[in-house]
This record gives C-alpha cells, sequence and structure tokens, in this order.
C-alpha cells in the first residue's frame, strides 16, 4: 500500500529529495514543510504549512495525515531531536539522533571523537575566550589558519584565512560581534590543509554503511574561486579525481569507523553521514561532518541514483541496508549549477520575478528550487540562493555545458552564478597522460597482489624434495631428497573442462582447484608415478584477486591432498580474450616412479584376470559440454533442486562435486606390486580408456549392475535421452578408475582399496575378437533404469525429484566458543534424511574454535563482537539482522553465553532452542551440576526447550536421563550430561523441523503427531 512522506526543510535539497521520493510506487504523496515553489503543487508533492518545530503537533499532524515516514533535510530540526520526539511518538522519521547529530552540531564533540578513534582530520585546539585564540594563533606550530564556530551557523561559520590577522579577524567576528549568536560561544582554531576538498556521502543503519559517489562543492561566490564563503554555488558527481583506492580508504578509515565509533559510545547512527574532507598527500582527512545531505550535493547525487529512495530508507530504517544496497547509474556525471540573488552571501533583495524555467525543462534538465515562492501567479526569488539546474551527461565536459545553457536560459534581477563548475574535474580529465599497462587492462598490482596472497598456501604443500617458495623465475625438484635412486620422470597436463562453465555460472569457484590436479595427478598415476610437483595456469581477461585466490588455495589444498608441492604457476590477465568473470585454467604435474615399478605392465596381462573399479564421486571433470546442452534442452538451471537421492542440494551443487583425488590412496596399493594396471576414467569414459592400458589381443567385458551407479548419471541419460553407447564414451558412470590385478590377488587388493575408497570387482580380461569392441558392457541401460526407479519410489514419483523433495529447515546456531553441541548438529544436519540445515553460525567472539568447526562444514560464519554495542538490545539487532540476511527459520544456542534481551526472544518465540544440563523444571540456572551433586539425586541429564524471556523456563521439547554414579564430581558428570545433550538436541531439532512440535499460543508444547518418540 503507499505511503504518504513528509519532506521537512525548504531548500534545493528538499526539493531533490521529494522529487527522487515522489518516483517511487510506494509513495502515495509527498508533503514538503514548508517548502517552495517548486514543491507547490507539483505532481505527487506539494507544500503543509505544519509547524516543523513543535514536534509534538507535527507528531499528532503526520497520525491524521497518515503520514508513514517523515525525511528531515537540514540540520537544525536534527539537533533539536525531531528524530528521537517523532520516534518515541510512533512515527517513522529518518535521520540521526540529537546525541549523533552532534558530530554536526559541535564541531568541539566531533573532533575529540575523531581523536578518540584515529580518524584521521586536521590539528586543532578549542577555545571559548577570544585571546587565548588568537595568542594561538599566533604561536601555534602549525599554520592554524581556519576557524570554526563550533556550533551550528548554516554552512557559513567557516573562516579560512590568508594570514594570522585574518584569522584573528575571524575569531573576533565570530566570539565578539556574534555573527553567527550562541554557535560562535566556542571556536574551534584548525591547521589549514592543502589538497583538493571533496564530499563523500553514506547511508548507515548504525552497523552496515553504503556509500554514495564522491560528489565536489563550490563553496567561493565568484568564479576561479574568489570571493566570499557562501552554502554552496554548484556541485558535480562523481569526482573523477577520487581513485577506487582513495574511496575504499575514506569508506574504511574514515566513514565505517565513524559510524563503529558512534555505536562502540553507545551512539548508533542511522541517517546519512557526509564526510567534507580535504585529499592531502597524507591522504584523505576530515574537515568535517554533517549529518544529512549536502546542499547542492543532494542535487547532483540523487539524479545518479537508479534505487527506490523510499526503499532505501526503509531498508535503512529496518537495519536492513546489507540487503538493499543501493545502485547508481554508471558512467555518469550530474553537475548543478546554483543561481544565487545578488548580494548574497550579505544583504539581498526577495521578490524578483523569475522566467525561462519552463524553457530549461524543455531541454530535459531538471530545476531543483530554494529561495522561492508563489506570488500572484509567478514564481519569485525568496532567499539567497535561489535554484538550481541539474544535468546529467555521460561526458563530464558536455553536462557542464548542458547546465550553463540551462542557468542562461533563467532570467531574474541581479542573479549571480559561476561559469566554471567542476573545473578541477575538467582539468584532470583533460590532463594529457601517457597510456599505461593498468589502462590497456593489466593490473600488475593486482597480480602482485594475487601472489602474496598464495605464497603461505604454496609454502603448506612443501614435500620432501621441494620447498614450494614462490617467486623465482623457475621451480627445482631434488629427486634424490625425495628418496628416489633410479627414477623415470612422468608428466601430465590437463584442464577442467566446460565445468568451468558450471562454476561461473553458480559463482563457486572453491572446487575448482581439486578438479584441476586431480585431472593431472590420477593421469599420472596410470604410470605408477607418484606426483612430486604441480604448476598452474589461471588465464582471465581481467584479474578478479578474490576469485583467482580461491581458485589457487583449492589447488593447493588438492596438492596436499595428492601429496605433490605447488612449485609455480602463471597468472595471464588477457584483456579481450575473455568476457567478463570467465577464465580458463590449466595444470601440469610431473610425477616420478622408479624404473622396475612402471604401469601398464602390459606383458603380465591376460584373459582371466580381474578388473576393480574404483568410485567416483560423481562427474568428476569429463562431458560437461554434453551437459550444459542437457541442462538448456530441459529448460533447468544450475539453481534447479537435484535429483531427490541428493537431499537439498541444487543441481549446481551436484555438477560441481569435485574429482576425486586418488594418488595418495592408491599408490601405495599399487606399489605393492599386484596390480597389473591402472587407468584413470577421464574424457572418452569407460569405452576409450580402459583400452589405453590393454596389450593387442585383449578386452574387457564390463557388468554395470555390479556398482553403483550414482543417481545424476541416471538423470542426465532420462533427460537427454541418451545412447548407452553414449553414456559410456563420455562418462565414468560411477566409476573413476579401473585397476587390473589377476584372479589370486582379487580379493586382497579389492579390501586394500576398500579402505580407502567404496570399490568393486567389475569384470574381466577376455580375449578379443577383430572388429568387436575392446569393452564391452552388460546391463548398464537397465541399471541406470533401475537408479531412476529406485529414487522415484523414494521420492513418491517423478514430481518428487524437484518440487516434492524433502523442504529442510533453516537453520542459525549462536555460539561464543567451541559451541558446545555445533558438532553433533552438523553431523545431524549432514544426514540425508535430516529435515534441517545449518545456513550460518553466528560468534559474539573472533577466532573460536566453534567458527573453524562449521567453516570446516562448510558453513557460512559471522562474528557480531558484543563489545561493540552500547546495549543488549543493539547487539540482538545485529544478531537479528544477519538471521534474516539468511532466511533462518530455527535459531539454536550452542554454547552462547549471551542473556538475549526480551524484545529478540519475543520476536524469536517458537523458534529458539537452548539445552539445559539437568532435568528440567529441577537446577536451573548455572552451576546445575553442583546443584545435583548436592541434592543427592540419582539421575539428571539434559533438557531441550524452547527459550523464553524468563531463564530456563521454556516449553520443553525433549529430556534424555543421565545417572548419578557414586563418586562423581562436576567434570565427570558434566561429560556424561554433554553426550546425552548430544544426542537430545539434533533429536529436538528433528521433532521442530518436522512439524511434529510446535510452540501453542498458551505457550506449551504443541504434538503434531501421535507417536513423539
Amino acid at each position: 500500500m503507499a505511503e504518504r512522506v513528509l519532506v521537512i526543510g525548504s531548500g534545493g535539497r528538499e526539493h531533490a529529495l521529494a522529487w527522487k521520493l515522489a518516483q517511487s510506487p510506494f509513495v502515495l504523496q509527498v508533503l514538503v514543510a514548508p517548502g517552495n515553489a517548486g514543491t507547490a503543487e507539483n505532481g505527487k508533492i506539494s507544500n503543509s504549512a505544519v509547524s516543523v518545530s513543535n514536534h509534538a503537533i507535527l507528531a499528532q499532524y503526520c497520525k491524521d495525515h497518515n503520514i508513514g515516514l517523515v525525511v528531515v533535510g537540514p540540520e537544525a530540526p536534527l539537533a533539536a531531536g525531531i528524530v528521537d520526539d517523532l520516534m518515541a511518538a510512533g512515527v517513522r522519521c529518518f535521520g540521526p539522533s540529537a546525541k549523533a547529530t552532534q558530530l554536526e552540531a559541535s564541531k568541539c564533540f566531533a573532533k575529540d571523537f575523531m581523536d578518540r578513534h584515529g580518524i584521521p582530520t586536521a590539528r586543532w585546539k578549542a577555545f571559548t575566550d577570544p585571546e587565548e585564540a588568537c595568542s594561538f594563533i599566533q604561536c601555534a606550530e602549525f599554520p592554524a589558519l581556519v576557524v570554526k564556530a563550533s556550533g551550528l551557523a548554516a554552512g557559513k561559520g567557516v573562516s579560512v584565512a590568508a594570514n594570522k590577522e585574518e584569522a584573528c579577524k575571524a575569531v573576533q567576528n565570530i566570539m565578539q560581534e556574534k555573527a553567527f549568536g550562541s554557535a560562535g560561544e566556542t571556536v574551534v582554531v584548525e591547521e589549514l590543509l592543502e589538497g583538493e576538498e571533496v564530499s563523500c556521502l553514506c547511508f548507515s543503519d548504525s552497523i552496515t554503511i553504503a556509500c554514495m559517489p564522491p560528489s565536489q562543492d563550490h563553496k567561493r561566490l565568484l568564479e576561479g574561486d574568489q570571493g566570499p564563503n557562501t552554502g554552496g554555488m554548484g556541485a558535480y558527481c562523481p569526482v573523477p579525481q577520487v581513485s577506487k583506492n582513495i574511496l575504499q580508504k575514506i569508506r574504511e578509515n574514515i566513514l565505517q569507523k565513524t559510524i563503529d565509533g558512534m555505536r562502540r559510545e553507545g551512539i548508533p547512527y542511522t541517517g546519512i553521514l557526509y564526510a567534507g574532507l580535504m585529499l592531502t598527500q597524507e591522504g584523505p582527512k576530515v574537515l568535517e561532518f554533517n549529518c544529512r545531505f549536502g546542499d547542492p550535493e543532494c542535487q547532483v547525487i540523487l539524479p545518479l541514483l537508479s534505487s527506490d529512495l523510499y526503499e532505501l530508507i526503509q531498508a535503512t530504517l529496518d537495519g536492513k541496508l546489507s540487503k538493499a544496497l543501493p545502485s547508481w547509474l554508471e558512467s555518469s556525471t550530474a553537475v548543478t549549477v546554483v543561481m544565487a540573488s545578488g548580494g548574497y552571501p550579505n544583504c539581498y533583495t526577495k521578490g524578483r520575478e523569475i522566467t525561462g524555467l519552463s524553457l530549461v525543462k524543455d531541454l530535459g534538465l531538471q530545476v531543483f528550487h530554494a529561495g522561492t515562492a508563489r506570488k500572484d501567479g509567478n514564481v519569485v526569488t525568496n532567499g539567497g540562493r535561489v535554484l538550481a539546474v541539474t544535468s546529467i551527461n555521460k561526458d563530464l565536459i558536455r553536462a557542464v555545458e548542458e547546465a550553463n545553457k540551462g542557468v542562461e536560459m533563467i532570467q531574474f534581477q541581479d542573479a549571480v552564478y559561476r561559469k566554471d563548475i567542476a573545473h578541477q574535474a575538467i582539468a584532470f580529465v583533460k590532463r594529457s597522460r601517457g597510456l599505461t599497462y593498468k589502462e590497456s587492462g593489466v593490473d600488475i598490482a593486482a597480480g602482485n597482489a594475487l601472489v602474496h596472497s598464495i605464497k603461505p598456501l604454496a609454502v603448506a604443500t612443501s614435500r620432501p624434495g621441494c620447498n614450494a617458495e614462490l617467486g623465482g623465475f623457475a621451480g627445482t625438484f631434488d629427486l634424490k631428497a625425495a628418496g628416489y635412486s633410479d627414477p623415470i620422470l612422468v608428466s601430465g597436463t590437463d584442464g577442467v573442462g566446460t565445468k568451468l562453465q558450471i562454476a561461473q555460472m553458480c559463482n563457486k569457484h572453491d572446487s575448482l582447484g581439486q578438479d584441476l590436479v586431480a585431472m593431472c595427478v590420477n593421469d599420472v598415476l596410470a604410470q605408477g608415478a607418484e606426483p612430486l610437483f604441480f604448476l598452474d595456469y589461471f588465464s582471465c581477461g581481467k584479474l578478479d584477486v578474490d576469485t583467482a585466490q580461491t581458485v589457487i588455495a583449492g589447488i593447493a589444498e588438492a596438492c596436499k591432498i595428492a601429496g605433490c608441492a605447488l612449485l609455480g604457476g602463471e597468472t595471464s590477465e588477457m584483456p579481450g580474450m575473455y568476457s567478463l568473470g570467465q577464465y580458463d585454467l590449466a595444470g601440469f604435474a610431473v610425477g616420478a616412479v622408479e624404473r622396475g615399478q612402471m604401469l601398464p605392465k602390459l606383458e603380465h596381462i591376460c584373459a582371466g584376470d580381474v578388473l576393480i573399479g574404483v568410485a567416483s564421486s560423481g562427474l568428476h571433470s569429463n562431458g560437461f559440454s554434453l551437459v550444459r546442452s542437457i541442462l538448456k534442452k530441459t529448460s533447468l538451471q544450475c539453481s534447479s533442486p537435484a535429483p531427490s537421492s541428493y537431499g537439498s542440494q541444487t543441481l549446481g551443487d551436484v555438477l560441481l562435486t569435485p574429482t576425486r583425488i586418488y594418488a595418495k590412496a592408491l599408490l601405495p596399493i599399487l606399489r605393492q606390486g599386484f596390480v597389473k594396471a591402472y587407468a584413470h576414467i577421464t574424457g572418452g569414459g569407460l569405452l576409450e580408456n580402459i583400452p589405453r592400458v590393454l596389450p593387442k589381443g585383449l578386452g574387457v567385458t564390463l557388468d554395470a549392475s555390479l556398482w553403483k551407479i550414482p543417481e545424476i548419471f541416471s538423470w542426465l541419460q532420462r533427460s537427454g535421452i541418451l545412447s548407452e553407447e553414449e553414456m559410456a564414451r563420455t562418462f565414468n558412470c560411477g566409476v573413476g578408475a579401473v585397476l587390473i590385478v589377476d584372479k589370486e590377488n582379487a580379493e586382497v587388493v579389492l579390501r586394500n582399496v576398500r579402505g580407502c575408497y567404496e570399490a568393486w570387482i567389475v569384470g574381466s580380461v577376455v580375449l578379443h575378437k577383430t572388429g568387436c569392441e575392446k569393452v564391452a558392457i552388460k546391463n548398464l541401460m537397465k541399471t541406470l533404469h533401475l537408479s531412476q526407479q529406485a529414487d522415484e519410489s523414494d521420492a513418491g514419483g517423478e514430481l518428487g525429484q524437484c518440487e516434492g523433495q524433502t523442504r529442510k529447515m533453516r537453520v542459525g546456531v549462536l555460539i561464543s566458543g567451541t559451541g558446545t553441541n555445533l558438532q553433533a548438529i552438523i553431523e545431524h544436519t549432514k544426514d540425508p534424511a535430516s529435515h534441517a540445515e545449518i545456513v550460518v553460525v553466528i560468534s559474539n567472539k573472533i577466532g573460536v574454535e566453534g567458527l573453524k568447526k562449521a567453516s570446516r562444514a562448510g558453513i557460512p560464519t559471522r562474528v557480531i563482537d558484543h563489545k561493540l554495542f552500547g546495549s543488549r538490545s543493539e547487539f540482538d539487532s545485529a544478531v537479528d539482522q544477519v538471521l534474516q540476511e539468511f532466511s533462518v527459520e530455527l535459531v539454536c544456542l550452542a554454547g552462547f553465553m549471551r542473556i538475549l534481551s526480551g524484545p529478540f526472544v519475543k520476536k524469536w518465540n517458537g523458534k529458539l532452542l537452548n539445552v539445559h544440563p539437568s532435568l528440567l523444571p529441577s537446577f536451573k540456572g548455572v552451576n546445575a551440576h553442583k546443584q545435583v551433586l548436592q541434592a543427592g539425586v540419582q539421575v539428571t541429564g539434559c533438557t531441550v526447550h524452547f527459550v523464553a524471556e524468563e531463564v530456563d523456563n521454556g516449553a520443553i521439547i525433549a529430556q534424555k536421563v543421565v545417572p548419578v554414579k557414586v563418586g562423581d564430581t562436576e567434570e565427570m558428570l558434566s561429560e556424561r550430561v554433554k553426550e546425552a545433550e548430544h544426542m537430545a538436541y539434533p533429536a529436538a531439532i528433528h521433532l521442530v523441523a518436522t512439524g511434529a512440535v510446535c510452540l501453542g499460543e498458551d505457550g506449551k508444547i504443541c504434538w503434531k503427531v501421535q507417536d513423539s518418540s
């Protein structure tokens, strides 16, 4: 339902806010109080005469007129506590509290705050005595030439002096002549910083910030930055002089630090934070903070906002900014030129008629009114800064020209404006510069950053013969140090094919490293060789360091699994060769085998030998061009549900299952001497890879009914209507490697292989008849169809494979340390039969073991440090925000050592579980085991219950009894109760997730099934 919105203020900023809010389909009407001629009866926008200084009257007005949101433009109402008063009255109001507004309302507070939190700013000192201030100016060890009224002065309370005498005059003007009234009772004398001035603004919900593009205001009245200071004569956005690197520093070292610091001091900051900055040689430094949109910055920032401002403000107020980050018009520039009354910023005449407004509108330009009013049907001047003309264009210079053209078409007596807005930016973009490698698309710095980040990953793969240190021109390997006496080197190279495209579609890159290593070292193993070292090749159009690091971290981890060293590699950035986000991979492995141990032993293979099939993990890395064609044919996405035997996994998850690495596990078995040949079932499937290790005159017969075929192969055959030959020639069909052994040793080898992987005797070696296939497979289609039927039976028919598969309840776990019971809950949810899945683990402490457990299990983690929040409710709000981010449906406390606030518990009522180490209602609170032993009872146990506001008083879901033994200590009893908790907690989660148990409206357990055991 559309809402009414009230904007407080009367300037160009407020017109821009109303203009942008009115574009939202969720806004019925925008009222502006008091507004100006531009906001009077303009479509959805109209003015209101309500008093904004009497907050009680204003709150009642909002209720009477069904106003759902108030947006405050200027600083004075914020400092007067308008947000606090309206929110207290139940009216949603956007802006910081009065306490938070001190960042702007008191220069002394702001400077002290920056010093406390290490936020870069100019050196300074505050004074209440004008003589002391002047004395300081004369003898300060830095150029103390900036004098500021500490209080609010409508943006005009700053004097930048040319010399010490001027600075002292500014002190006298502010303090003795009361130029700014009570705002000048205290002055701040600052160091004069040198550099370029810019404005950086952000949205803040007190935790997350969303930066706006940087802008630059023009304070001086006249061209060439001459004349007196004003509220601003024009602006442009974005600022090309501010690089991405500088913007990142501003975000991290200034804006985020400020929001974090305010929250740490118990003053959460929600609203707009404006940082006026000087880009010095030492980096960006803060000149001032404002607690609202700047004017005229607002008039160039909002036209570039492509998101819905109303929705953005609501998300900010709800603490959900992280889920509603704004988007902006890319490659566009906005320029605004302000027209002021003659005599501004001093005395000026009002009531001058303004003409030409409609002509400017016809040019497609936007006019934002400020000091205007309606009189006798005409628009007249009513302030110092009268209006601003804004232009948007892909080209900065064209935008300036269009805005200037618009200004020239508007006429009123004694109008003053500048024609050189954005002159610094224009000089910057016109500056003659030679081409750079980076501008050509190759970022050497990014490449160096990647190498720096992966060096420790490579070192971790070191092994005898190689220390795996990256950075040289080439890598070396010492075969003697690796224990070889008469070695033969074996090499293999491969890629992962179009499985890359599936990974890029899913934005999941962490498993590709194992695919790459496996494809190479599994080939080397076919010669009986131990993989010694590995090199990788990563090529892309534009290097994304995070993606590349994720891929190479996977390669390093896979090298450790394979027992080889990551000796080196090449990262190649080739602009124009790949689309954005695309990359390619290749790998190269070198192994060694003693001369007498090489495979295959062709002369020893004979008819009657047995084939042992070693299970694959799935598709491995072959056949993906056919897989992608099947996906396209069926109109399915990688995000579509996988066949039902895979639980809650998507097709993308199953297809990206990493290739199994056989090298380290099978090598000792190969070295025993019983294996005559090993075939890696790679590209070409079963039909083309087994013949590669057979002597002439021999073939093999396989019986597909003897091994387990993963359901993904049945799904592919069925969906693509693939022939038996196509299946066998393209895919491994569940067998990733084949060993050939004589019949007498088959059981011994099979037993050894089964110690590592699932394996079966799958066929035998036979004499090959000329003209026949060397590999004959029986029962392949029959077994594929049986696998399909079994799955459909389990899932309740074909529908069960997609829409009807078991839906898992999304669980969030809160921990403080090791995460008592976390491992038990993880293991329960990893069971395919489980009706729950952990989607996030949240800790209030950094680096605890529970977070590591979650990471090892592939579960996302978040840290929300309770020390950074001023109250329990603020901390709980941050936790709630993350739970909502992950769409959590059930919250489990596992060793969470914080007491949750009442509002949090109420919100999650019936969806919040905890376990207590006693049989409740007995022995509540802390030291339960001590209470049990002191009471002398014979049994105790644990209780899983819904959390209620009163500690340990929620409705009981499950209990497990533990006997108290003679001689028990608290420690002994605690260990046995923990074992009971490991069983009871998963059982309770199962009851809730299946819907067997829920919390009734009366606060009591409601059983939905008869059998609750």
